[in-house]
């Protein structure tokens, strides 16, 4: 063939030619030094510092790939000023668990007919008598009995409601059972009913965001040797957040007016893939959520393990912990299906030893609680609290009807000691919010996708020259060598 022929058609070049064209003219560094060099040497030279020079491209890129992938984070701290704001929900138990005189009668009936005691003295209660008080709590649950009769009323304890000058009522808190205060109630707690799915917000009303409470405790029904003091407990919350009121309550003392000033602080976590956060709840969850009065609470992370934990007694003793009372049914792993249980004995041994070794053991965690990771966003009230003495003298005749209309039997010298018993048993508490700044702690990915084609960029341009348009050149190549290929074999045909 022609040699001007070849030259005039570039269809007819061959591999070796397209391949050093390409080679000189690259705009990658190295592999013009190869093509050029005139000598052996200085083309092993070439070769060995494009080789090296391009396994240490290759390693910082794997770096900066794997530096991505760990999801490394930081936390951003900004203030939103919100208003109005959704005023949060406040939880407030009794101290005691129990109400004697509803309690009295059915225990010593429990006692006497297990030959434990022999009396019908419902005057004098012993310390020997208080041992078997939960061993009856146990007990009555298992029986599929109820315990509301047993713990105090709102209605019997709460003397005054206002929120934003409007009064509140007893209707306006939903109850819930705890294992530690009996019966507690929840002012502004969402709930699933379509109608009522508002919460309160501190404008409502044209007021500032004020809750005040008056309640009477009731100290001379307390079972002796149940409880070591008189007082409320108290918790301010979000309102989707279940109340852990056994481990976050702050005790209220009579005699006293308490102020509560809270500030809200909010936490965002990266969702997947950053992190394993969470907010769904699981079917245990929410087979548990259905005992709280309608209550909408949202995924939390101490609640799930709560959950797990259970199920996981029961799988190993065939029975639940006996002080988890919301917990009455189960899901298994790698199940669907709800489980109604009964609670341990108290002195079973059995759940003790399980909870220990599930929370001992981290491979029984990950089968039984893969899900119970961190919430994905968390809703904090920060609290100041202060107090003053309380009640003041032109309370205490409205107070002492309050007592004495209540259905809760006097004690045997009111007559003469009512201002004392007041005195001793009056408890007041105002919720006001300190500021409509909200502190809000986001977590942030370090890198970003953008940040991660920075850094290859960066890295393939610093040691051996290559860009976008490199690789534009290298596409280049092979399509010229494909359409070569393609030219030999019409030829041949």
């Amino acid at each position: 063939m022609d040699a001007e022929v070849l030259k005039a058609d570039p269809k007819a070049r061959g591999t070796r030619s397209i391949i050093r064209e390409f080679s000189v003219n690259t705009s990658t560094h190295g592999i013009p030094g190869i093509a050029r060099s005139r000598s052996i040497q200085n083309r092993i030279f070439w070769c060995i510092a494009t080789l090296i020079f391009t396994g240490v491209m290759i390693f910082f890129i794997t770096q900066s790939i794997r530096a991505y992938f760990e999801y490394p984070s930081q936390t951003s701290v900004s203030i939103a000023v919100e208003w109005p704001q959704a005023f949060p929900a406040v939880t407030i138990c009794n101290y005691s668990l129990l109400r004697y005189d509803r309690f009295i009668g059915s225990f010593l009936n429990y006692t006497n007919t297990l030959n434990l005691t022999n009396t019908t003295d419902t005057t004098n209660f012993t310390f020997a008598q208080s041992l078997y008080i939960n061993d009856f709590l146990v007990y009555k649950l298992n029986q599929g009995e109820s315990l509301n009769d047993l713990f105090f009323p709102l209605e019997s304890m709460m003397m005054d409601c206002v929120y934003n000058k409007i009064s509140c009522y007893a209707t306006n808190f939903t109850s819930f059972i705890s294992s530690a205060y009996g019966l507690c109630y929840t002012f502004n707690a969402k709930l699933k009913d379509s109608f009522n799915t508002r919460v309160r917000n501190s404008s409502e009303n044209g007021g500032t965001g004020v809750l005040q409470t008056h309640f009477y405790v009731h100290q001379h029904q307390y079972v002796p040797y149940l409880s070591y003091a008189t007082e409320m407990v108290a918790l301010v919350h979000d309102n989707v957040q279940f109340p852990y009121i056994e481990m976050a309550g702050m005790y209220l003392a009579p005699g006293r007016h308490h102020k509560f000033s809270y500030s809200k602080k909010m936490n965002i976590f990266l969702p997947a893939p950053c992190t394993t956060c969470n907010d769904k709840p699981n079917m245990g969850m929410q087979i548990m959520f259905d005992q709280y009065k309608g209550a909408d609470y949202a995924y939390t992370q101490f609640q799930c393990y709560t959950v797990c934990l259970q199920a996981y007694i029961y799988q190993k003793c065939g029975c639940g912990h006996p002080f988890r009372w919301a917990i009455r049914s189960v899901v298994l792993p790698g199940t669907d299906k709800a489980i109604n249980i009964s609670f341990c004995d108290i002195k079973n041994p059995c759940y003790i030893e399980a909870a220990a070794e599930l929370m001992n053991t981290r491979s029984i965690w990950t089968t039984y609680c893969p899900d119970c990771t961190e919430e994905c966003s968390t809703s904090d009230f920060l609290i100041k609290s202060s107090s003053l003495l309380a009640p003041p003298q032109f309370l205490m005749n409205d107070i002492k009807r309050f007592v004495e209309s209540s259905k809760i039997p006097l004690p045997a010298n009111w007559s003469t000691s009512w201002v004392s018993e007041i005195q001793s048993n009056y408890v007041s508490l105002e919720v006001v919010y300190e500021t409509s700044r909200t502190e809000i702690y986001t977590e942030e990915a370090t890198l970003s996708p953008v940040d991660v084609l920075s850094n290859v960029g960066g890295q393939t341009g610093l040691w051996i020259g290559i860009s976008f348009l490199s690789l534009i050149e290298i596409a280049e190549v092979i399509y010229r060598l494909i359409r070569h290929q393609c030219y030999k074999l019409r030829k041949t045909l």
